[in-house]
């Protein structure tokens, strides 16, 4: 009778460790679980810890609560500009509501790739490939946007999309890379043209200072001995400038009066002309014809 008893207990205990088993469930903290009592899903949704179900009756599914980080295959397309490039993003989204996340949708991660996916490739052609390269904080807000909206409907929300990296043909590398070479080169001369004229200005200034004050070109010579000198040279070159030997020159030359210009002779050349013919018919001798010759006996020689 006691042995009996005694079975009788362990029996019941062991059928209760079975039940207690295969009823209970562990939800972790960043998980939720939603029961289905017979096909039919519970109102309330059971929170982290340990929750019992009925075995053979209910049947408990886990939900990942946390972010998500999920790739998104790169896609290859045409932009607007006629342009094939081939485009990688990554979405970050979280489930907020797990019963619509188990009953509204199959699978709700594959939803949501498959989404992003043509969510992409739409982007693609709708934008340009300068937007792609360097404005692309407008382009993920876009991408979010279009994933997000039939999302909301899964219980699902996207958080943030990124677009990791674009990929553009050889021949369009090569062509932006000489296309910014050009571009850099035309900047650096520009910038070395201004520096010409700005060097070309002072230049001019200093010389027109030099011309105004003569000492300031030896004081400028004897600057560029010492910076010569400095250097410890065997051999020193020193260029005189002809505009020192004019300096010099005229320092040394005593200062003498010049001579008042006279003015006589030309008032004289200038009258001699005028009153020249008048002299000449007074002072010219009378021409007196010449007298026949006669012989002795004042008739004329014979031929």
């Amino acid at each position: 009778m006691v042995e009996g008893l005694v079975v009788a207990v362990v029996v019941a205990c062991a059928a209760a460790l079975v039940y207690l088993a295969m009823a209970a469930r562990v939800v972790k903290q960043y998980e939720r679980g939603v029961l289905f009592r017979l096909g039919q899903v519970a109102e309330e949704v059971r929170a982290p810890g340990l929750n019992l179900i009925i075995p053979f009756v209910d049947r408990l599914q886990k939900v990942n609560m946390q972010i998500v980080t999920m790739p998104v295959p790169a896609q290859e397309g045409i932009t607007r500009d006629n342009v094939t490039v081939r485009v990688d993003a990554v979405v970050y989204f979280r489930v907020v509501d797990a019963v619509s996340a188990v009953v509204k949708v199959e699978d709700y991660r594959f939803a949501v790739s498959q989404m992003a996916q043509t969510s992409l490739r739409s982007i693609i052609g709708k934008s340009e490939l300068d937007d792609l390269l360097a404005d692309r904080e407008k382009l993920n807000q876009g991408l979010e946007l279009m994933i997000d909206s039939p999302a909301v409907g899964w219980g699902v929300q996207v958080d943030r999309v990124e677009i990791k990296d674009v990929s553009l043909p050889d021949t369009m590398k090569r062509s932006m890379a000489r296309q910014a070479e050009a571009d850099r080169e035309r900047r650096a001369r520009i910038i070395n043209a201004d520096a010409e004229l700005q060097a070309s200005r002072k230049l001019a200034e200093a010389a027109q200072q030099m011309a105004d004050t003569p000492t300031a070109l030896q004081l400028r010579l004897l600057q560029t001995v010492m910076a010569v000198a400095a250097e410890k040279n065997s051999t020193l070159v020193l260029p005189i400038p002809v505009e020192l030997l004019h300096f010099l020159e005229r320092a040394g030359r005593p200062q003498q009066a010049q001579p008042v210009p006279q003015q006589i002779p030309d008032a004289a050349a200038q009258q001699v002309p005028r009153h020249a013919p008048e002299t000449a018919a007074q002072q010219a001798p009378e021409t007196v014809p010449p007298a026949s010759a006669s012989g002795p006996d004042g008739g004329p020689y014979p031929g």
